[in-house]
Protein backbone atom coordinates (compact mmCIF):
# COMPACT_ATOMS: atom_id res chain seq x y z
CA UNK A 1 0.00 0.00 0.00
CA UNK A 2 1.40 3.75 -0.71
CA UNK A 3 0.16 6.51 1.41
CA UNK A 4 1.63 9.34 3.00
CA UNK A 5 1.09 8.64 6.74
CA UNK A 6 3.63 9.48 9.25
CA UNK A 7 5.44 6.33 9.84
CA UNK A 8 3.95 5.94 13.55
CA UNK A 9 0.16 6.51 12.21
CA UNK A 10 1.06 3.29 9.49
CA UNK A 11 1.81 1.20 12.48
CA UNK A 12 -1.07 2.76 14.60
CA UNK A 13 -3.27 1.54 11.63
CA UNK A 14 -1.68 -1.62 10.99
CA UNK A 15 -1.79 -2.82 14.54
CA UNK A 16 -5.26 -2.14 14.32
CA UNK A 17 -6.27 -4.47 11.96
CA UNK A 18 -4.39 -7.25 13.51
CA UNK A 19 -6.00 -7.10 16.64
CA UNK A 20 -9.22 -7.19 14.80
CA UNK A 21 -9.05 -11.38 13.67
CA UNK A 22 -5.92 -12.61 15.74
CA UNK A 23 -6.15 -15.21 13.47
CA UNK A 24 -5.32 -13.31 10.45
CA UNK A 25 -0.94 -12.26 11.18
CA UNK A 26 -0.01 -9.37 9.19
CA UNK A 27 3.45 -8.89 8.43
CA UNK A 28 4.42 -5.82 7.36
CA UNK A 29 7.86 -3.97 6.23
CA UNK A 30 7.38 0.63 5.62
CA UNK A 31 10.24 2.02 3.52
CA UNK A 32 10.23 3.72 0.49
CA UNK A 33 11.22 1.25 -2.13
CA UNK A 34 9.32 -1.58 -2.68
CA UNK A 35 9.85 -4.55 -5.61
CA UNK A 36 5.97 -6.13 -6.85
CA UNK A 37 6.63 -8.69 -9.45
CA UNK A 38 8.75 -6.80 -12.00
CA UNK A 39 8.15 -3.51 -10.86
CA UNK A 40 10.31 -1.43 -8.21
CA UNK A 41 8.17 1.23 -6.96
CA UNK A 42 9.74 3.85 -5.22
CA UNK A 43 8.20 7.24 -3.69
CA UNK A 44 10.66 10.39 -4.18
CA UNK A 45 8.91 13.45 -2.21
CA UNK A 46 5.67 12.55 -2.68
CA UNK A 47 5.21 10.79 -5.75
CA UNK A 48 5.68 7.23 -6.80
CA UNK A 49 8.56 6.51 -9.41
CA UNK A 50 8.39 3.10 -11.25
CA UNK A 51 11.29 1.29 -12.61
CA UNK A 52 11.68 -2.55 -14.18
CA UNK A 53 13.02 -4.20 -11.17
CA UNK A 54 15.36 -7.64 -12.05
CA UNK A 55 15.97 -10.60 -10.42
CA UNK A 56 19.19 -11.15 -10.20
CA UNK A 57 19.13 -15.31 -11.29
CA UNK A 58 16.98 -14.64 -14.36
CA UNK A 59 19.80 -12.05 -15.51
CA UNK A 60 20.86 -11.45 -18.53
CA UNK A 61 19.88 -14.06 -19.87
CA UNK A 62 17.43 -14.18 -22.91
CA UNK A 63 16.81 -16.48 -25.91
CA UNK A 64 20.42 -17.06 -27.49
CA UNK A 65 20.20 -16.10 -31.14
CA UNK A 66 22.17 -19.05 -31.71
CA UNK A 67 19.29 -21.47 -30.98
CA UNK A 68 16.76 -23.00 -33.31
CA UNK A 69 13.75 -20.83 -33.70
CA UNK A 70 11.67 -18.73 -36.22
CA UNK A 71 13.22 -15.46 -37.14
CA UNK A 72 9.82 -13.88 -36.05
CA UNK A 73 10.66 -15.31 -32.01
CA UNK A 74 13.77 -13.14 -32.52
CA UNK A 75 12.49 -10.42 -33.83
CA UNK A 76 9.82 -10.02 -30.98
CA UNK A 77 12.68 -9.96 -27.96
CA UNK A 78 13.91 -6.63 -28.72
CA UNK A 79 10.11 -5.40 -29.35
CA UNK A 80 8.81 -6.76 -26.38
CA UNK A 81 11.55 -6.24 -23.65
CA UNK A 82 11.61 -2.15 -25.51
CA UNK A 83 7.96 -2.23 -24.85
CA UNK A 84 7.73 -3.57 -21.17
CA UNK A 85 10.57 -0.54 -19.97
CA UNK A 86 8.38 2.41 -22.09
CA UNK A 87 5.27 0.75 -20.35
CA UNK A 88 6.84 0.58 -16.52
CA UNK A 89 9.47 3.23 -16.62
CA UNK A 90 7.80 6.65 -15.11
CA UNK A 91 10.93 8.66 -16.46
CA UNK A 92 13.18 9.00 -19.27
CA UNK A 93 16.12 8.56 -17.48
CA UNK A 94 15.20 4.76 -16.37
CA UNK A 95 13.97 3.75 -19.63
CA UNK A 96 17.48 4.83 -21.29
CA UNK A 97 18.82 2.75 -18.57
CA UNK A 98 16.99 0.18 -19.47
CA UNK A 99 17.47 0.24 -22.57
CA UNK A 100 21.35 0.01 -22.13
CA UNK A 101 20.48 -2.98 -20.16
CA UNK A 102 18.43 -4.52 -23.01
CA UNK A 103 21.14 -4.22 -25.08
CA UNK A 104 24.22 -5.68 -23.33
CA UNK A 105 21.66 -8.39 -22.54
CA UNK A 106 21.08 -9.09 -26.39
CA UNK A 107 24.95 -8.85 -27.05
CA UNK A 108 25.66 -11.27 -24.34
CA UNK A 109 23.52 -13.47 -25.85
CA UNK A 110 25.35 -13.82 -29.35
CA UNK A 111 22.38 -11.39 -31.27
CA UNK A 112 24.20 -9.52 -33.97
CA UNK A 113 25.18 -5.75 -32.99
CA UNK A 114 23.58 -4.76 -37.02
CA UNK A 115 20.32 -6.62 -35.97
CA UNK A 116 19.89 -5.03 -32.44
CA UNK A 117 20.41 -1.17 -33.85
CA UNK A 118 17.62 -2.40 -36.58
CA UNK A 119 15.57 -3.12 -34.01
CA UNK A 120 16.59 -0.09 -31.49
CA UNK A 121 15.75 2.80 -33.94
Amino acid sequence: MTTNLTHDQIQVRLDNAHRKDPNIRISYSIQSTIDFLDVTVNSEHGHLKTSIFHKSAAEPYVLPYTSDHPRHVFRNIPYAALLRAARICSNVEDFDMERIRIDLSLLLNEYPPSFISKHFH
